[in-house]
């Protein structure tokens, strides 16, 4: 009976004849590209890439733009005791109005302007941008990663729900041969009606279970499928993962956040630190620039400078701030070893577990086999009356009851295995 833990037969669990096998890989593989948090965080990233272009061209491209200005400021003159309305006024003494050293008696402008940055701190902020695109593209392989876990572990349990049917489909193709079997032997008067009654109370015993079965593998395949983001309610026929322990020892990948976390305060620092590095920028400007209307034609022309900045003093802000990162540097260096130490006892517990498993697993084969023997020494003695249904059948379920510890056992093993590998990264 062992072998009906690992074949299931194929005509229980197609359903439809479209259905194909469906491997751990094919899951996985459709979990991920229909995650939306993973697709969320590769997004995220390649804005973050995008933002770092942008930075980039802000820092270190020159920047051209178009401005125009008008500004009517007329007024009211009173010189030499005449009153009159000045639309562009030049050297009013009295008169009504903006004061002319304020408003020049209007702006008419319309200027081409050039600015070229030629030292700054923008790297910096490129750098964070930067980062930030590789910070989101490990959340993303964490997510891919902890989804994985949860794929897995909901596959093995189909697999379990599909070798337990399997198992009752056993059990009721074994009953049905024993109803026939014991038929003909109470029609010959070697058997009781009983005995016939009780091997067909056991015979629907199976087939109740076996209809509970299917109903949990169904329900679990569905579940399996919504976390894959697969829309398909076909029941399908899963194959066995075959997953074994990584053996490397490995904490690289989760140790990547942690050096990520580490390179982002140290960013965040440098950004706050471009603000005390000098400033230089060239300008430049041409086109329109004049403040009396009759003399506009005159006032075309262009300028070039260069604006210079440098923060010398702000109240030790900086001294304040890199106290900060430092205190934030230890706080991850803090996290790190936590998780360093804790993952070393949790592996080497999972481990130990398996070590146990696997032990168990040997045991209960030997106690299986030996099941084999007796019911098969059990079958011949029924066929020469020597031995009562009654009997049998306690041998029989006390047997089953090995094969469903066995069958628990074996899905228990396997989530191990996959947790193990799933801290072991």
């Amino acid at each position: 009976m062992l072998k009906y833990l690992l074949i299931c037969p194929l005509f229980l669990l197609i359903i439809s004849r479209s259905a194909g096998q469906n491997t751990l890989d094919d899951y996985l593989k459709s979990a991920s590209e229909n995650s939306p948090l993973v697709r969320d965080n590769q997004n995220l990233s390649k804005v973050s890439e995008l933002e770092a272009e942008r930075l980039h061209a802000f820092y270190k491209k020159a920047q051209v733009n178009l401005t125009g200005n008008f500004l009517f400021a007329p007024i009211v003159s009173t010189d030499n005791n005449q009153t009159r309305f000045e639309s562009n006024p030049t050297n009013a003494n009295n008169y009504l109005g903006y004061d002319l050293a304020a408003s020049n008696g209007g702006v008419y402008q319309g200027l081409i302007n050039f600015s070229q940055p030629l030292f700054n701190g923008g790297k910096a902020f490129e750098e964070q941008a930067e980062l930030m695109a590789e910070t989101n593209l490990n959340t993303a392989k964490l997510s891919i990663h902890d989804l994985e876990k949860l794929v897995t572990d909901q596959y093995i349990l189909c697999l379990q729900d599909q070798n337990q049917l399997a198992f009752a489909d056993s059990m009721t193709s074994l009953l049905r041969e024993q109803v026939q079997l014991v038929k003909k032997m109470v029609e010959g008067g070697l058997l009781k009606q009983s005995d016939l009654a009780l091997v067909k109370i056991e015979l629907q015993n199976y087939n109740g279970l076996h209809a509970t079965y299917k109903g949990t593998y169904q329900r679990d395949l569905m579940d399996l499928n919504v976390l894959c983001g697969i829309g398909d309610t076909t029941l399908v026929m899963i194959e066995d993962p075959g997953l074994k322990l990584k053996q490397e020892e490995t904490n690289a990948n989760f140790l990547q956040k942690y050096r990520l976390d580490s390179l982002n305060v140290l960013a965040t620092q440098k950004v706050f630190d471009a603000k005390y590095k000098p400033q230089l920028n060239l300008i430049a400007n041409t086109g329109l620039n004049a403040v009396y209307a009759p003399t506009i034609p005159n006032r075309f022309g262009f300028s070039a400078g260069l604006n210079f900045t440098w923060n010398l003093f702000d109240g030790h802000q900086r001294k304040i701030t890199q106290k900060k990162t430092e205190i934030q540097l230890e706080t991850v260096s803090f996290y790190k070893e936590n998780f360093q130490t804790q993952n070393q006892v949790r592996k080497a517990r999972v481990l130990n577990e398996l070590k146990s498993y696997e032990e168990r697993l040997v045991i209960m084969e030997d106690q299986l086999r030996e099941y084999e023997n007796v019911m098969r020494t059990y079958t011949r003695e029924i066929l020469q009356g020597q031995l009562s249904i009654v009997s049998y059948i306690t041998t029989l379920k006390n047997r089953n009851m090995v094969q469903r510890d066995y069958l628990t056992l074996q899905t228990n093993r396997l989530l191990l295995i996959n947790m193990y590998n799933y801290w072991n990264w």
